[in-house]
C-alpha cells in the first residue's frame, strides 16, 4: 500500500496549512518561567501556553488528547496492544541576542522560517503532527497505536519525561524528530555540574584592580554569546591602560566588544556565537574569551580571590573543550569525543565565581572515574563540584527492526544512503528502550539549534514531514 501513496503530494496538498499552524507554534514563547509557575503551569505560562496549542490542535482534528499534570502530553489514535511513540517537546532555549527579526515573529525570508525553537523543536513537532494527520486522513490501517508525546522542560532536566513515564505506558518503539537525518541510533551521556569556588576571602588592599562582577551565558547546554566584567581600579591610569588592553584584545581576535569607564571603574562587554552545547567548537564562548582577556592581562593586578578564579577557569577551560587538561579525554568508535561545555560563568568579589558545564561522554564511557577526577581537581583548587544531573548514554543496535525500517524510508524517499550517526545531543529517544532519532536537520544543512536567527527551511519542513508520515505508516501497520 505504501509504494501506491505519494507521500510528497499528500504533504503538497497541506503546505500552506503546515507553514500556517508551524508559524502560530513558535510565535508562542516557550522558554522555562521558574518564576511564574503555578499549580497548573508548573514550567510557566508560556510553555503551558505550547502544550495547550498543540493538545487543543488534536482534539479538534479528532485525535484523542491528554494533558498529564502540565509537564507532558499526548496526542494518540489507533487501535492494538502495541504503541509507537513519537517523542517531541514544545519548550525553547531562551532567544539570546543579536537576532535579524524578533524571534518570535516566525517571519519567513528566503524560503526559511525564523524563530527560536523553528529547528530545536517546534518546527519538527508539526511536521511529525501534519504525518500522523495524513495517515488519519487516508484512512490507512494501523496494527499498532500512534502516539506522539509532547514533553515541556527537553532543554532543562527533563521533568516532564520523568513524570510522564510514572503516569503512562512506555511506547515498544519509537522516534524523536529532534535532530539529524538519516538516523542517530546512538546518543553520548549527558552530565551537568557546577563548580564553586570556596575559600580564599577577599583582601580589599590587595591588587590595583577588583574583579567585582563577571557574568556570562543563560544555560549549561547553550555556548554563551555575551559576557560582562565590571573592575574597580585603584587609579584612572590603570583604568585607561586596561581600556586601552580590552580594545586591543578585541581588535587582534577580531571580536565585538564595548568598554566603558566611569571614574575609576570599567564595565566590559564581549560578544561571542552561541550554539548547541553538544560540540562547543561551534561556537565562540563569549565567557571564556573574556577569562582569557582577564587572564593573560591582568592576572598580576587583579585581587588573589580573582586571581585563582581567572587562573582555574584558564588552565581548565580555556581552549579546551576535550577535557585533556582535566585528564578526562576519551574517544570511541561508536559516538566520538568526550566534550565539556563550559555553558555559565559567574564571579561576585563577595560570593567568588561558580563554572556551570556541560559534559557529554562516548556511549561506551565509565563517567565514575571522569567524575572523581573533576572533584580532586577541582578539590585541590579550592572549589566544590555540584553535580546536577547524569543522563545515560543511549545506544539501538543496527539491526534492530525499528532501525531497518526507517533506513528503508529514508532511501526511498531521499535516493541517499541511510548511514547511522552518533551525536553528543540528548534526545528524548533515549527515554525509550528502543529509540532513535530521526531528523528533522538533512546532511548538508547548517545547524543552527540554540543560534541568534535560528530557522528552518520550508523545502525542509515539507520533505521531513513526508518522510515522517510514511515512517508512521509503515512502523504502526
Amino acid at each position: 500500500m505504501s509504494n501506491q501513496i505519494n507521500w510528497t503530494e499528500e504533504v503538497l496538498k497541506r503546505k500552506e496549512q503546515i507553514i500556517h499552524d508551524t508559524q502560530a507554534f513558535l510565535q508562542i514563547k516557550s522558554v522555562l518561567d521558574e518564576d511564574g509557575a503555578t499549580e497548573l503551569a508548573p514550567l510557566g505560562h508560556g510553555i503551558d501556553q505550547a502544550l495547550k496549542f498543540m493538545l487543543n490542535k488534536g482534539q479538534n482534528d479528532g485525535f484523542s488528547v491528554k494533558n498529564v499534570g502540565g509537564l507532558a502530553g499526548h496526542i494518540e489514535y489507533g487501535e492494538g496492544t502495541e504503541l509507537l511513540g513519537i517523542l517531541c517537546h514544545v519548550d525553547v532555549v531562551p532567544e539570546g541576542d543579536g537576532w535579524t527579526s524578533d524571534p518570535y515573529s516566525a517571519e519567513i525570508r528566503d524560503g526559511k522560517i525564523f524563530a527560536r525553537g523553528a529547528i530545536d523543536d517546534k518546527g519538527p513537532t508539526m511536521a511529525a503532527y501534519y504525518a500522523m494527520k495524513i495517515v488519519k486522513e487516508l484512512g490507512l490501517t494501523v496494527q499498532k497505536r500512534v502516539r506522539m508525546i509532547l514533553g515541556t522542560d527537553e532543554e532543562s532536566n527533563w521533568r516532564c519525561v520523568d513524570h510522564y513515564f510514572k503516569h503512562e505506558e512506555m511506547p515498544t518503539i519509537g522516534f524523536a524528530p529532534d535532530a539529524d537525518f538519516p538516523i542517530i541510533n546512538a546518543e553520548k551521556g549527558i552530565f551537568d555540574f557546577i563548580l564553586e569556588q570556596k575559600g580564599l576571602e577577599q583582601n580589599e588592599n590587595s591588587g590595583t584592580a577588583v574583579l567585582e562582577m563577571l557574568q556570562a551565558g543563560r544555560r549549561l547546554n547553550m555556548v554563551p554569546d555575551l559576557a560582562e566584567a565590571s573592575i574597580q581600579c585603584r587609579t584612572k591610569d590603570s583604568a585607561e591602560q586596561i581600556k586601552y588592553s580590552f580594545e586591543q584584545y578585541i581588535k587582534d581576535n577580531t571580536l565585538t566588544g564595548a568598554v566603558i569607564i566611569k571614574e575609576n571603574n570599567l564595565q566590559l562587554r564581549l560578544e561571542g556565537i552561541s550554539a548547541h552545547g553538544m560540540e562547543p567548537n561551534k561556537g565562540r564562548n563569549a565567557g571564556l574569551l573574556l577569562n582569557s582577556f582577564l587572564y593573560n592581562n591582568l592576572l598580576d593586578v587583579l585581587d588573589p580571590k580573582a586571581c585563582a578564579f581567572v587562573s582555574f577557569v584558564q588552565q581548565y577551560f580555556g581552549g579546551d573543550t576535550r577535557g585533556k587538561a582535566l585528564g578526562i579525554a576519551y574517544a570511541d568508535e561508536i559516538s566520538g569525543e568526550l566534550t565539556i561545555n563550559n555553558g555559565t560563568l559567574s564571579y561576585s568579589k563577595e560570593k567568588g565565581g561558580k563554572i556551570g558545564l556541560n559534559l557529554r561522554y562516548p556511549v561506551t564511557h565509565d563517567i565514575e572515574p571522569s567524575k572523581q577526577k573533576i572533584k580532586e581537581v577541582s578539590e585541590n583548587h579550592h572549589f566544590t563540584c555540584k553535580e546536577l544531573s547524569d543522563s545515560k548514554p543511549h545506544h539501538v543496535d543496527q539491526q534492530h527492526p525499528l532501525i531497518k525500517v526507517l533506513q528503508m524510508v529514508y532511501e526511498e524517499q531521499t535516493g541517499e544512503k541511510a548511514e547511522l550517526i552518533a551525536i553528543g545531543g540528548g534526545t528524548y529517544a533515549r527515554s525509550l528502550r528502543a529509540g532513535v532519532a530521526f531528523g528533522p536537520l538533512f546532511p548538508g544543512r547548517p545547524d543552527v539549534a540554540h543560534q541568534k536567527d535560528e530557522y528552518i527551511e520550508i523545502e525542509d519542513l515539507l520533505k521531513a514531514t513526508a518522510i515522517y508520515a510514511q515512517a508512521i505508516y509503515e512502523l504502526a501497520k
